[in-house]
């Protein structure tokens, strides 16, 4: 038995409540970043609780998905101080607080994954 999933961490829930406060940013940017980094951000938000989803996978295989899911979320968080720094969106504390969170449950549930995969 795996020694635990991330929505029993409750991993999934706060992922993909940061899908949702992503989609509520960029409501409001420029017409001109609709297409562009409004779009990148909800699509890399979007990954992060779909690529967990899979957590049915074993050894290897989810420790994949556990990466992909990382590095989306690195990526969402690179996105999102550029948006803050082009002054798209003013700071936002539910989101930060949601990238940290996921991010520290992400990486809680890498070890046992590549522990798993190493037996």
């Amino acid at each position: 038995m795996k020694a635990g999933t991330f929505e029993d961490t409750c991993g999934w829930d706060k992922a993909y409540e940061l899908v949702s406060e992503i989609h509520r940013i960029t409501k409001d940017f420029p017409e001109s970043e609709k297409d562009g980094i409004a779009q990148q951000m909800i699509e890399a938000a979007m990954s992060i609780p779909v690529a967990e989803r899979y957590e049915r996978e074993q050894g290897a295989e989810y420790g994949d998905y556990l990466a992909i899911a990382y590095n989306s979320l690195l990526y969402l968080e690179t996105q999102y101080r550029l948006a803050v720094d082009l002054g798209y969106i003013n700071k936002n504390e539910v989101v930060e607080n949601l990238l940290k969170e996921v991010g520290n449950m992400l990486c809680r549930m890498s070890v046992p994954a590549m522990l798993s995969a190493l037996q």
